[in-house]
């Protein structure tokens, strides 16, 4: 920097990130402000510049350095700020830029055993409660979950398929390298998801394969309810184990296939457009948030997806970071990574920004869709993200008798298995008889299952309902 950059640089006067000090008479005070701007967004301290913008410069000695060199001992922990010594010819005096840059994974500072913060203008002590968050921070940082090395994970065991279209992703929008090479391991490396060869807990995380028994976090639970309670009867019910990636592909093909469909005509336009009760946009931005910012260190956690007749609920483990609120996402809010690991992976494959705007987003996506915004609120652990929709009861298609369908009722007079009643009704495709016969029975709930609440349990059995035996009687 030189005299005639700082002379632009302080002719606007003292901000939030800028200090004037006439002489290192004022040591003290330029040390705090370093402090401060450490704790925040970064900033520089010129000395040598008055208060209103007038440059004096001093003379520099040994002596000033010996002092400037024993100001910055007084930094807890140790702070690395660039000191520069600008030359004014004209005056044979310097001027002395202290520049604090952003570390945001040290912080937070104290000078003299005291943290300071920057508020506008102003240097000032920060409150302990902010700094005993910013501590709280910083072990986080150092000792995040997801940094942590994976138990008893291989190489071998990832999704290399998955981890090649992260690379693939990532080159197509810039992110990465086009020379990035194609092994597995390079791209973990570049991704930082592998350290001194060693693979971390958010490698697992984002391309893991086998998850018991050491990650029953990386469960997915998705489920349909009649109804607007979660006591009410349960249409569909799923709940598998998987990486972050194939999370959202799976949460967002339930969606659509569980969602109505409405007849909609855009202005100016005579052809209908078919859509969903809320805009997939918003779904598949609130769901990258779920599986990217959970706390994934709770083994009990997971992401769950409950549609009703009047909502969906996309759920996920953990509470918001330290300083921001649930009403604090429906308006501008600072990001703030609690896995930066993970979210950068489906940073890279283009999937999301990085700026803290995805829950704007979602509110100006549904404001467009027509539809009212979600609500965000925070309940026993975990985050809630609530769509208000009206999606309705399931309809409720009556079967047509068919010799195949009283086979089946006959059949499941006593509980049977899926195969035993495929068998009776003398099919041999299995997903046509799934679908078909089998689901379209149990929403006429003229079969039921013998373990409702476990649908894909290897113990389920079907059998007949009071309703199915007077189809089979001739009374349906």
């Amino acid at each position: 920097m030189n005299s005639a950059a700082i002379e632009r640089r302080v002719s606007g006067g003292e901000s939030a990130t800028l200090e004037l000090k006439k002489s290192t008479g004022q040591l003290n005070r330029a040390g705090e402000t370093p402090c401060a701007f450490l704790n925040g967004n970064g900033g520089t301290v010129i000395v040598g510049v008055t208060p209103e913008g007038r440059i004096v410069g001093q003379e520099v000695t040994d002596k000033t350095r010996r002092e400037i060199a024993a100001m910055l001992d007084r930094f807890e922990p140790p702070a690395l700020i660039e000191i520069e010594y600008v030359d004014l010819e004209e005056r044979g005096r310097k001027l002395i830029v202290l520049e604090a840059r952003i570390q945001g994974e040290v912080r937070p500072f104290t000078f003299d055993g005291r943290p300071y913060q920057r508020v506008e203008t102003t240097t000032s002590r920060m409150p302990q409660e902010r700094y005993e968050s910013l501590l709280l921070d910083r072990m986080h940082a150092r000792r995040r979950w997801e940094n942590q090395p994976a138990v008893g994970v291989r190489i071998e065991e990832l999704d290399a398929e998955e981890i090649l279209r992260t690379r693939e992703d990532a080159v197509r929008h810039r992110r990465i390298s086009a020379g990035t090479s194609r092994d597995v391991g390079d791209i973990l490396d570049r991704l930082g998801l592998r350290i001194d060869g060693v693979l971390t807990q958010a490698a697992q995380m984002l391309y893991g394969t086998r998850f018991l028994p050491d990650y029953p976090q990386a469960r997915l639970k998705l489920g349909r309810f009649r109804g607007t309670k979660i006591t009410g009867d349960i249409l569909d019910n799923k709940q598998e184990y998987m990486h972050a990636f194939a999370m959202v592909r799976e949460a967002m093909a339930f969606l659509d296939r569980t969602l109505p469909l409405s007849g909609h005509f855009v202005e100016g336009r005579i052809q209908r457009e078919d859509r969903l009760p809320v805009p997939p946009d918003a779904l598949r931005e609130i769901l990258l948030n779920a599986v990217m910012h959970r706390d994934y260190s709770d083994p009990g956690g997971d992401v769950a997806v409950a549609v009703f007749d009047d909502r969906i609920e996309i759920r996920s483990s953990g509470t918001l970071p330290s300083g921001i609120t649930a009403a604090m996402l429906s308006g501008p809010h600072e990001s703030i990574l609690r896995n930066p690991l993970i979210a950068g992976a489906f940073h890279r494959t283009g999937a999301v920004e990085v700026w803290g705007r995805g829950t704007n987003r979602v509110i100006e996506e549904c404001e467009r869709w027509g539809v009212e915004p979600p609500s965000f609120e925070v309940v026993t652990g975990s985050l809630w993200v609530t769509f208000p929709a009206l999606i309705g009861p399931s309809p409720q298609v009556t079967p047509q008798v068919t010799p195949q369908v009283l086979a089946v009722l006959a059949a499941a007079d006593e509980p049977r298995t899926r195969g035993e009643l495929q068998e009776a009704a003398g099919l041999k495709d299995c997903e046509h008889f799934r679908t078909a016969y089998l689901e379209a029975l149990l929403q006429a709930r003229w079969i039921e299952m013998t373990i409702p609440d476990k649908p894909r349990s290897s113990k389920q059995r079907y059998r007949t309902t009071e309703a199915g035996k007077r189809v089979l009687a001739g009374q349906g």
